[in-house]
């Protein structure tokens, strides 16, 4: 047994199960080197099985909940329709999107009509067809299946999800959307979407990932994207969690930077009774830089976790880092933020902050900015807090005839306020912003 993971057959089983049931079904159809990665992730799926609280990077977050209950593979069947896409458009339906229900690829739901010239969004099943060669040279070779159960069991299952190049040189105005809805035909399935993002040589993109839910089922989401920013091109990304709150949700983005590269991210999370996003990134090439940003909000008896790693790997490069966490009631916070600092990587800029405001005297929150440096001539800082409300600034606003509830959702959409203006796409900055006075000022836009 692997150390501080469970492989009890019970367990794992319907997954092992599935995986054998797809291969004999014609799931097994494909290039050798795509049947070969399945085989090798299941095979370290079923080695390493789920981690638990003695694995360090799972000290806080138990997935006892997602172990103990049995999720199997999502049916076709699906009750989504247009109006739900437009619902989850950022009052922007004319932006290109590529939308999955259940964890595949609904194309009557998508458009992907109107793109800059060599632009491709394709699902992983239609780019494994028409462009096998693009697709080969980077699925699989950013996402680590060695260490991380998630993205091997992700790998295993890999069939559908966007795959999206962006050429050299060219500049997407528009945001490009991935939207992966789950409906009441989800429930107790689980989903594996796979993406793969290529920025291009001095090329421009925003993309934005988003998981939403129809309806309230239980379900679990484990999503993997694996981004390529290569030299000179600038990718922001954003990834919105708004999950079914009884759903379960892992999600890893990993990040490969070029020289003079940036990769802009924000993650936006308040769904899901358990959620977990690992943001990964490297940076690989001299004078890039990362900027990675986010915001979790949870209520009830919510539990989310964010992991970060940036690693510098060249020298002259920069990082900033922004995560705030707003929680309530029972609900619990988990950031870990590592900073990694190779010896190479002399000139490294790099700042990285935690702010949690809890609203109850129940919530918690568990917090461990690091830093790994190994290089000499650096500048680096970091650092966390978790506080109440500022109980005189309560007071100034009641002393001013403003009721005690208004006062202090007022205060509360404040924090959360500066990380959200951080987001350059407006309907986006907008609408999450709507989400966050909704969720504590009782008021939409």
């Amino acid at each position: 047994m692997t150390h501080g993971t469970t492989v009890d057959a019970g367990v794992l089983q319907p997954y092992l199960e599935d995986f054998e049931a797809v291969a004999s079904n014609g799931g097994g159809e494909g290039p050798a080197w795509l049947l070969s990665a399945r085989r090798a992730a299941i095979e370290r799926f079923a080695t390493l099985g789920f981690p638990t609280t003695r694995v360090e990077d799972w000290h806080f977050t138990s997935v006892t909940p997602i172990a103990e209950r049995e999720f199997r593979l999502a049916e076709p069947a699906q009750v989504t329709t247009s109006a739900d896409v437009e619902r989850f458009s950022f009052g922007h339906p004319e932006w290109n999107h590529i939308v999955f229900v259940n964890g595949r690829y609904a194309p009557e739901l998508s458009l992907v009509e109107r793109l800059p010239a060599g632009v491709r969004v394709l699902d992983l099943a239609d780019a494994l067809r028409d462009d096998p060669v693009l697709v080969s040279r980077h699925l699989t070779k950013l996402a680590n299946t060695t260490d991380n159960a998630f993205t091997a069991l992700n790998t295993a299952f890999m069939r559908h999800g966007a795959v999206i190049r962006i050429p050299a040189d060219v500049v997407v105005s528009s945001p490009i959307h991935l939207l992966f809805i789950s409906d009441s035909a989800a429930a107790s399935s689980v989903a594996h979407p796979r993406n793969l993002i290529i920025a291009g040589r001095n090329s421009k993109a925003t993309v934005i990932e988003h998981y939403a839910s129809v309806g309230e089922a239980e379900y679990f989401t484990n999503a993997v994207t694996e981004i390529a920013v290569e030299d000179g091109a600038t990718l922001t990304h954003y990834k919105v969690q708004r999950e079914s709150e009884r759903a379960f949700h892992v999600g890893t983005v990993e990040v490969d930077q070029g020289r003079d590269s940036h990769f802009v991210s924000f993650s936006f999370a308040t769904g899901a009774a358990l959620s977990r996003t690992n943001i990964y990134t490297v940076l690989d090439g001299e004078g890039c830089g990362a900027t990675l940003n986010g915001l979790y909000m949870v209520s009830g008896r919510q539990h989310v976790d964010h992991q970060t790693r940036i690693e510098h790997a060249k020298p002259n490069c920069f990082s900033r880092e922004i995560y705030k966490g707003i929680l309530d009631d029972l609900s619990h916070g988990v950031f870990n933020g590592k900073v990694y600092v190779q010896p190479i990587a002399q000139k490294t800029d790099g700042k990285q902050t935690n702010n949690n405001l809890l609203l109850s005297e129940h919530a918690r929150v568990d917090t461990k900015p690091q830093l790994e440096i190994f290089a000499d001539d650096v500048k680096c800082t970091h650092g966390a807090t978790v506080g109440r409300l500022d109980e005189i600034a309560l007071f100034y606003m009641k002393s001013r005839g403003i009721g005690a509830e208004h006062a202090r959702s007022l205060l509360t959409y404040a924090f959360a306020a500066d990380v959200l203006e951080t987001i350059e796409v407006d309907a986006v900055r907008e609408e999450l912003e709507g989400v966050t006075l909704e969720r504590f000022a009782g008021e939409g836009r």
